[in-house]
């Protein structure tokens, strides 16, 4: 159980860049942006690299991009 929890907090960094507009689309993507704290069109925000972090970003990829 211990090892889990180590390799996540260990498992890096990505970079999410918001590249598209997300005037048209519904509140709930509006505030998926948000909480990733991105606030500027082609804005790039460094997060941690686990499950959770990814599944954000495919719940919009229409509006995120990982940036390698």
């Amino acid at each position: 159980m211990a090892q889990s929890i180590e390799t996540q907090t260990n498992g890096g960094k990505i970079k999410i860049q918001y590249y598209r507009s997300m005037i048209g689309y519904s509140k709930k993507q509006k505030a998926v942006i948000k909480s990733l704290g991105i606030t500027k069109l082609n804005q790039t925000v460094e997060r941690p690299d686990n499950p959770s972090m990814r599944g954000i970003v495919e719940k919009v990829p229409h509006l995120l991009r990982i940036v390698e």
